[in-house]
């Protein structure tokens, strides 16, 4: 029997006929003296309740043949449902729209399908692998609603990822041009049982200076589905889903520009399970729409679903870009690297010039190519400072990054520069001035939510900033959909619970390996992650000794830097570390990569622990995390180091980095141990 325990749309039609025949029948007993008439329209009703029942579908399957996606048109609703190694993943689940140019939701009928195959292959100095070869099969399936108006859904499936969106049509007489998007029914209804990881949606205009939403919400594991988000606005992607012995599923959205508005889940019913569900109207103080607008011919986003018996394939899955095109051409090469940042542990008073100089040599003494200078530098360092610090910066062979804040008027954030971002005018001509000093890069914080009005305010960012030569980090932000694809000087975002929470607050310290063993199977899945520091102090203070400490060991923030990818990497060390660490650990961190040919998944749990594989030209890292409260014993398989032997990085007594060696056998096995909190690196 399926674990979908629901009734579903045919289910319903035949007892809503049951109980219509019920009643015919009831009706001619007690009126009717005409058994003959009775017989008649009864027998002429049994006929047609065959037509009445019948269901068009089709079905797409992966290149492998292992999953298979159905899409149904039964009682006028269309969905879908995903079948994996012969396991029902996702129950039939509806697919649709509502626009002001038709009703797509209901009293649907099938027109045609068309199958196709797709076949890309692509190279990206920015995400998990450093080129793709992507194979799927593609179906097409056309709807019309009640009045004949038409539209396509596309299904690209591939061997474990799912994507799909809709394409609104030109009608009659080639009109409409443009369209407005109210709502979509596009849902997903896992099986009985299921858990989720998921992070609750905020609610807006609320936090700090009404910074929120921002993605900074926690992420809570192996919750049941009928749990309501906290603040009953469902949840943001990308949601992970445990069901049971079957497997794991990602859900996330991706290609969302301009052109859109940001999405997110809904909370759980039992009828349709997770529907996506568009910005609150009071996001971004409540100008712009909370629906999207497209012209038409015209397409959304795409929905994507990473599908696997284990976790790997959520790990390593590239759908996010797989389904993209740039759009626009860099306008240089731009470098990957790590930067340094003082903010993160002498906060707001270091933005002065002497502390900055000083995190300039570190990153030179470290061999970083960056360094950022965070909030109140036009304040606190002042402009013809700032192009004088570039310049020192530049003799050491460092280069600067710059924040700014996206404002605008979309919250009540203080700190400056502000409304240098927010118009085209003002970024010309900011953008301009840090070209003409060699600033290199901005890290740009505090938006206002998903609407199209701030996705517009993204992409003007980071189209812009590609003329002046400008890499882009965002902050106080919404997830990245697909844009290290779409826009190549798209550093990475923040969008999640991050380490300044861990100066904060000593409850995020203790928090800190749960994040960091979690994101590697939703937020970082998807999408290059900023979080913000690789902290190597041990207590959260600029003296080393007071407030308090760090909860993880030196290994456990070395293998971090492995773990969370992003290709310019915060490594938050402070000027005093070059004298207090070990030289294993300087040595380490000073060669540390960013960028990366091929990353493979090894073993984890989310939230408990993790193991990965990555490889930087031809070097490969194993990185380890435990998160949990005691040693914990591993079996590795790993082909890469087959009968070598390896640099082991392991934690000592007092939680420092030591080295060793270590012994793969010829298979490909090696056995390790992570302490508590702690990590492993091999290489």
């Amino acid at each position: 029997m399926s674990s979908c325990h629901y009734l579903d749309v045919a289910s319903v039609k035949i007892l809503r006929i049951f109980f219509v025949k019920s009643e015919i029948i009831r009706t001619f007993e007690e009126k009717s003296k005409n058994y003959k008439d009775m017989m008649r329209k009864l027998a002429l009703l049994l006929l047609l309740c065959p037509l009445m029942m019948m269901a068009e579908s089709r079905q797409v399957q992966s290149p492998d043949g292992r999953m298979k996606v159905k899409v149904s048109v039964e009682g006028g609703i269309a969905t879908y449902a995903v079948v994996y190694d012969g396991e029902e993943m996702l129950c039939p689940s509806r697919l649709g729209l509502q626009s002001n140019i038709g009703d797509f939701t209901k009293g649907l009928t099938f027109v045609a399908a068309k199958e196709s195959k797709v076949e890309k292959h692509y190279d990206m100095t920015r995400t998990k692998a450093s080129h793709v070869d992507f194979m799927a099969n593609q179906l097409d399936v056309t709807l019309a609603d009640a009045k004949n108006h038409q539209i396509i859904v596309t299904f690209v499936v591939a061997n474990n990822d799912i994507a799909f969106r809709y394409t609104l049509l030109r009608q009659e007489e080639d009109n409409p041009k443009c369209a407005v998007v109210m709502s979509e029914a596009s849902s997903f209804l896992f099986p009985e049982g299921t858990t989720t990881f998921l992070s609750p949606q905020s609610l807006p205009m609320v936090g700090w200076m009404q910074t929120k939403p921002s993605y900074e919400e926690e992420y809570h594991a192996d919750v049941p589905m009928a749990t309501k988000s906290q603040q009953g606005q469902g949840y943001v992607f990308p949601a992970l889903f445990h069901i049971g012995d079957k497997g794991w599923a990602l859900v996330c959205e991706t290609g969302v520009t301009s052109a859109y508005a940001g999405c997110h889940l809904s909370d759980y019913t039992e009828e349709t399970g997770y529907t996506i569900a568009y910005p609150q109207e009071g996001e971004n103080n409540g100008n712009g729409t909370a629906t999207a607008g497209i012209p038409v011919p015209g397409t959304t986003p795409w929905r994507t679903i990473t599908i696997g018996k284990t976790l790997q394939p959520i790990v390593e899955t590239t759908i996010s870009y797989d389904v993209l095109e740039p759009l626009y051409e860099p306008a240089k090469q731009y470098q990957p690297g790590r930067y340094t940042w003082s903010w993160l542990i002498w906060q707001d008073e270091s933005i002065n010039y002497a502390d900055q100089v000083q995190f300039i040599d570190l990153a030179a003494a470290m061999g970083f190519e960056y360094c950022l200078v965070d909030n109140w530098w036009d304040e606190r360092i002042g402009r013809d400072k700032i192009a004088e610090l570039s310049k020192y910066a530049q003799s050491k062979g460092v280069h600067l990054m710059l924040w700014y804040s996206s404002n605008g008027y979309e919250n009540n954030a203080p700190q400056t520069p502000r409304q240098c971002m927010s118009t085209s005018i003002a970024r010309e001509k900011e953008m301009r001035w840090m070209q003409s000093i060699g600033v290199v890069g901005i890290k740009v914080d505090f938006f206002g939510g998903d609407k199209q009005q701030t996705m517009q305010l993204y992409e003007d960012i980071l189209s812009d900033a590609n003329r002046y030569g400008l890499q882009v980090i965002f902050h106080g932000c919404t997830l990245p959909r697909g844009w290290e694809r779409l826009y190549p000087n798209f550093v990475a975002s923040e969008a999640v619970l991050a380490s300044e929470n861990v100066f904060f607050n000593e409850e995020s310290a203790f928090r800190e390996p749960y994040d960091l063993t979690l994101h590697p199977f939703c937020r970082n899945a998807t999408a290059t992650m900023d979080w913000g520091g690789i902290i190597m102090n041990r207590h959260i203070s600029r003296d080393n000794k007071s407030r308090h400490t760090r909860k993880t060991t030196d290994v456990f923030e070395m293998a971090s830097g492995l773990i969370m990818q992003t290709s310019i990497q915060c490594v938050a060390m402070q000027p005093n570390n070059l004298q207090e660490l070990p030289q294993v650990e300087l040595d380490f961190l000073k060669a540390l990569p960013t960028t990366w040919e091929e990353t493979r998944y090894i073993d984890g749990y989310p939230g408990k622990f993790v193991v990965m594989a990555r490889r930087h030209n031809d070097q490969w890292y194993i990185a380890g995390l435990n998160a949990e409260k005691e040693a914990k014993t591993l079996t590795l398989n790993l082909p890469m180091f087959a009968g070598k032997t390896v640099n082991y990085y392991v934690d000592n007594a007092e939680g420092y980095a030591e080295l060793k060696t270590l012994k793969v056998d010829k298979k490909g096995q090696a056995k390790v141990t992570i302490k508590p909190n702690g990590g492993i690196i091999l290489k």
